[in-house]
């Protein structure tokens, strides 16, 4: 069966398991497909285990010669980024620059080094010998929260405004952040040639203010294009162009893609739609990229649950499994509550931001795709042929189905107190208010 015929199918059992979900279960989209496709992924093997029917081998080579990592790193990614980047009010954005810029930089900095020092270290403890350098590089690629995960949920539910879009925001930006520290360590990593400090830094701020500037120069062009277009068609085909060849484009000028989807999308989401939309054009970019941000989602969770197939499990695997799910929680915290520490110096904040930060910070298809892309072969326990990928590969599935199934479901809660907070707050500032007067 070709490549497109499996997506093709996919796409549908993707669809018809958020059809089910919408008429009987009535979960969150995105969690549903992935507790449906983990499922799936659990009658496969188990079947195969029983002798009943033997659909292992096929699902295993279908899901290997889709090549996920490329399917959502060079392809999909670049939609739901863009699609993403036109949901942000740039009003919000504005009030929380600060706040979000060093979420996305500085937390994702301090979580992907806590990880890399705290596993290092249990590593040894446990006669693992995998290298520091290889744990750093788990740290960089599991430390982004995905913004697909993340603004699905955060969106459903209504988060209090600026507990949104920080969530939001940080998640788009440390999503390209993250991509860029995870390409300096990979090169570090795995290069031929010895990295230095210099090429190290030049390599950073190439991808990094690269992505940014490209981002900026995109959005400006399409922004002009978009205004002299005539039609509200012709608009949106336009706008197709940034996340098709915008995208590519940026591959061969050796830039943060992901960065720049997010600026150009966060541009024409905001001034383009402004200057550039009708009313009634306005509404038709809502309604057309959210038709497309929705299929695209629905796809890439079902692969999600599928990745499962692909993974193979030993002792060393499983415990290490469960060391990385309470590490990545723990540094992800870190990450949140330190700078928050300055941020109350500055701005009264909802009392649950923290929290609600650090558990809605969820991971998803990114991470799995970067741990998909480390290369194979570097063997840390010969015996059992167990190589660094596979490593960096079962911990990140295990955090990823953690903190989409079990963070997913249970963030409902501490949204709807926080939201009761905010109003309780609101309320005693009126009543204060009139005091006065």
């Amino acid at each position: 069966m070709s490549v497109y015929n499996t997506f093709c199918f996919l796409a549908a059992a993707a669809i018809l398991i958020a059809f089910i979900n919408s008429k009987l279960i009535k979960m969150q989209a995105t969690i549903a497909i992935t507790a449906g496709s983990l499922a799936l992924a659990l009658v496969i093997i188990i079947a195969g285990q029983l002798d009943w029917f033997y659909l292992n081998d096929v699902a295993i080579h279908t899901i290997n010669n889709l090549h996920f990592e490329t399917f959502l790193l060079k392809g999909v990614l670049s939609f739901l980024l863009f699609a993403g980047g036109l949901g942000i009010k740039l009003s919000h954005l504005q009030d929380q620059k600060w706040e979000i810029a060093v979420l996305a930089l500085g937390g994702t900095l301090i979580s992907t080094f806590i990880i890399g020092f705290a596993l290092f270290y249990l590593c040894q403890y446990i006669n693992l010998p995998l290298n520091f350098i290889y744990c750093l590089l788990f740290g960089a690629l599991i430390s982004p929260t995905d913004p697909i995960a993340v603004m699905a949920i955060v969106k459903q539910l209504n988060a209090p405004r600026r507990i949104a879009t920080q969530v939001e925001g940080e998640s788009l930006f440390n999503d390209g952040i993250g991509l860029v520290i995870f390409v300096t360590i990979s090169g570090i990593a795995f290069s031929q040639s010895t990295p230095t400090i210099a090429s190290v830094s030049q390599l950073f701020l190439q991808e990094a203010i690269g992505g940014i500037v490209y981002g900026l120069v995109l959005g400006l062009i399409f922004h002009l294009l978009i205004r002299a277009a005539a039609g509200t068609h012709m608009q949106l085909l336009l706008t197709m162009i940034i996340p098709t060849s915008g995208y590519a484009l940026s591959f061969m000028l050796e830039v943060s893609g992901p960065l720049a989807m997010v600026v150009s999308g966060i541009m024409i989401g905001n001034w383009t739609r402004k200057d550039g939309f009708s009313e009634e054009g306005g509404n038709s970019l809502d309604k057309f990229w959210s038709l497309i941000d929705e299929f695209l989602n629905s796809l890439l969770f079902l692969l999600i649950g599928l990745v499962m197939l692909t993974l193979s499990f030993h002792r060393e695997d499983l415990l290490l499994m469960l060391i990385a799910v309470p590490l990545v929680l723990f540094s992800r915290y870190c990450s949140v509550a330190i700078p928050y520490i300055g941020f109350r110096r500055l701005r009264h904040y909802n009392p649950l931001s923290e929290k609600i930060l650090t558990w809605g910070g969820l991971r998803g298809g990114l991470a799995l795709a970067l741990a998909m892309s480390v290369p194979k072969g570097i063997m840390i326990v010969p015996e059992h042929n167990i190589d660094v990928s596979e490593i960096i590969l079962v911990m990140t599935f295990s955090v990823v189905v953690f903190s989409i199934l079990i963070q997913g479901l249970t963030i409902t809660p501490m949204i709807e107190k926080a939201k009761q907070l905010e109003g309780t707050s609101a309320n005693s500032g009126t009543t204060r208010a009139k005091g006065q007067q």
